[in-house]
């Protein structure tokens, strides 16, 4: 497929992304879909790291997004949005959404999921998984696991910008934002957002993935009510064709790593 033109909307300039303390990542080619450029990412978390998450208000969730409920409710459902106190990884595939794939896409996202957890010692209750890219069509499973497991060993501290490359499909350019917030004692909190966008963008999101990192160790709950309202008054108020994805996540993380500050503010 030729290359499509870079969009008008793209800022002029885009700032550098700080690297977050404890935060590690990496990305590689899986060999499942594209050629040439990165397609599988793994973000390896710091102990004790929360993180929250809002998603598709779709009927038909993909298998990503199911994973992800289950693992931020400790293995309960959720139809919203869902928060956890301990995660350990995200890793991200593009060019498949291993949606409408029942049964065998349900596997291999435990595949997937294990493959991490065995490479970094962790559970795989603490691994979550997002998918973006072709529906209808089984994951290659083992390919993707086998990227993670490579990733494992090449993750490090670096910045987000090769991340934000790699999770695009159809987008004409990656997308990343930063801010700094002063919190208790004066201390400076980076936050760092990456994202994917797509022609659907309506009701809720659809098939759109973002993530948030903040260098601040902060509780769940807080982190989900801060993310909720964010995503209502952002990717939760607009729209383009009126189409809703299967693979709509939004997480936000709050890293083990990063000192305490109060959130009674």
């Amino acid at each position: 497929m030729d290359q499509l033109p870079v969009s008008p909307l793209k800022p002029a300039d885009m700032p550098a992304l700080p690297v977050l303390k404890g935060l590690r990542v990496a990305t590689g080619n899986s060999g499942t879909r594209y050629r040439g450029r990165a397609d599988v990412t793994l973000f390896v978390l710091p102990d004790q790291t929360s993180a929250a998450g809002v998603f598709t208000r779709s009927k038909c969730p993909s298998a990503p997004v199911d994973w992800c409920r289950s693992v931020l409710q400790g293995g309960a459902p959720s139809a919203g949005s869902a928060a956890s106190n301990a995660v350990r990884a995200l890793l991200i595939n593009a060019g498949n959404a291993n949606a409408f794939t029942g049964a065998v896409g349900a596997q291999a996202c435990a595949h997937t999921a294990a493959a991490v957890a065995g490479a970094l010692g962790c559970a795989p209750e603490t691994v979550l998984l997002s998918s973006t890219g072709v529906i209808g069509e089984p994951l290659e499973a083992e390919a993707i696991g086998a990227a993670a497991v490579r990733l494992a060993e090449d993750a490090a501290e670096a910045s987000l910008e090769a991340a934000a490359a790699a999770i695009a499909t159809t987008d004409t350019f990656a997308k990343w934002a930063q801010a700094e917030a002063a919190c208790s004692g004066d201390r400076a909190v980076s936050v760092v957002g990456i994202a994917k966008g797509s022609g659907m963008i309506a009701p809720d999101m659809a098939t759109m993935l973002g993530y948030v990192f903040i260098d601040a160790a902060v509780e769940a709950s807080w982190l989900q009510g801060v993310l909720s309202r964010a995503a209502d008054q952002t990717f939760n108020a607009m729209t383009v064709d009126s189409d809703t994805s299967t693979s709509d996540t939004v997480l936000a993380f709050g890293l083990g790593s990063g000192a305490a500050v109060s959130t009674d503010a």
